[in-house]
């Protein structure tokens, strides 16, 4: 899997969760390494976005986060 898409990933499980998701329970459904995870959850953060978390209780999304939309033409 991409970075790109593992990034839009992980923002989407945060968003559908309930509770605080550790970075072992996203690198298992992503088939990637916790270290993965930890890597790609701080370029989100750098980028802005609002992800919460702390050891050994998991990561949530604020609420209130929306992706902006992506304007596309015909051809891409």
């Amino acid at each position: 899997m991409r970075k790109a898409s593992r990034l839009f990933e992980i923002i989407q499980i945060l968003r559908l969760a309930r509770q605080p998701v550790t970075a072992a329970m996203i690198a298992e459904q992503l088939e990637v390494t916790v270290r993965s995870i930890y890597r790609d959850i701080a370029a989100l953060q750098a980028m802005r976005v609002p992800i919460e978390g702390g050891r050994g209780i998991g990561y949530v999304l604020r609420p209130g986060f929306d992706l902006p939309p992506l304007m596309f033409s015909i051809e891409e």
